[in-house]
């Protein structure tokens, strides 16, 4: 499908990932118009050539024909798409809803049987990859809906990712990124574990990365986020906060099929102490904190 299929994009959403993946959009040549609850947020993408809506609606008025949604929760997204100056009071018949959040499976479903009835077409697509990810169009893109859409919209993807898979029907795409933070929530509280003993043994935190990321255990937590925990960065590429809200998406999904995932409620457990000590809004490498008071000792000093 060649990019003149979809020329237009509306972006709604524009946080530390949505500006960069909408940035992206701009400077594969889509014509893009952004909407963020918080204006000031979309001056970036202003200087890079989008312009700016006053609502979710008016980013449908201006007759895109895809509107991507990045924002927090699944509240947010309904409230974005059906909201009294939401997407669905101006959309035309016709127009694709791709949404890169992360939120509920079951809610994602039910959104695209309501929109179906005014013949607008969900897409649920949340993406991996951080910040950096984002940046460099190098995200992983886990998308749910039928096969004809996504290789319509596949332009689109393929200026923000790298690793672009339809995995199943409407809702896979959410599920599937419910495991990838089991993956990543797992991985980063071994990150931090074998750091932990690193540097409490006297080996040089540095060189036990590079070594180690260069065999089985190797890991984009490892390789990108384990730095940072040896040097106390915890500036935020992704927040503790969303880690929490995409977490207890897990749980409920886990418990939707019967399985308890302790692992996962373990790494949860060493996040929310690191938010109920105000660290919330820290980078989710930040879960190091709990680990240092536990054993009582600092990764930098």
């Amino acid at each position: 499908m060649s990019q003149s299929a979809v020329r237009s994009v509306g972006y709604i959403g524009m946080g530390i990932m949505g500006s960069a993946m909408a940035e992206n959009l701009v400077k594969a040549g889509f014509q893009v118009t952004v909407w963020n609850r918080t204006v000031p947020k979309c001056k970036s993408l202003v200087d890079a050539g989008a312009a700016v809506a006053d609502s979710p609606a008016d980013v449908a008025a201006a007759g895109p024909d895809v509107i991507c949604t990045n924002v927090t929760d699944t509240a947010d997204v309904e409230q974005v798409i059906f909201g009294q100056q939401g997407i669905v009071q101006s959309a035309k018949a016709g127009l694709i809803i791709v949404d890169n959040s992360t939120i509920s499976p079951r809610v994602t479903q039910q959104m695209a049987d309501r929109l179906a009835k005014q013949d607008i077409t969900l897409l649920d697509a949340p993406v991996s990859g951080g910040d950096v990810g984002a940046k460099n169009g190098t995200l992983s893109i886990m998308v749910g809906g039928d096969q004809m859409t996504f290789d319509h919209c596949l332009p689109i993807f393929e200026a923000m990712g790298k690793s672009i898979l339809l995995v199943g029907p409407v809702g896979m795409g959410q599920t599937c990124k419910a495991c990838n933070q089991i993956c990543v929530s797992l991985n980063l509280l071994g990150v931090c574990e074998a750091l932990a003993l690193a540097k409490k043994s006297g080996l040089d935190m540095a060189k036990m990365i590079e070594v180690v990321s260069g065999g089985a255990a190797g890991s984009w937590q490892l390789a990108n986020l384990g730095p940072k925990v040896a040097n106390g960065d915890h500036a935020p590429g992704f927040m503790i906060d969303l880690v929490l809200k995409d977490l207890a998406l897990v749980a409920d999904a886990g418990r939707g099929n019967g399985l308890g995932l302790s692992g996962t409620a373990l790494a949860e457990s060493y996040f929310r102490a690191v938010a109920s000590d105000g660290g919330g809004r820290l980078g989710t490498q930040a879960m190091a904190r709990t680990i240092e008071k536990l054993g009582a000792f600092s990764y930098d000093k």
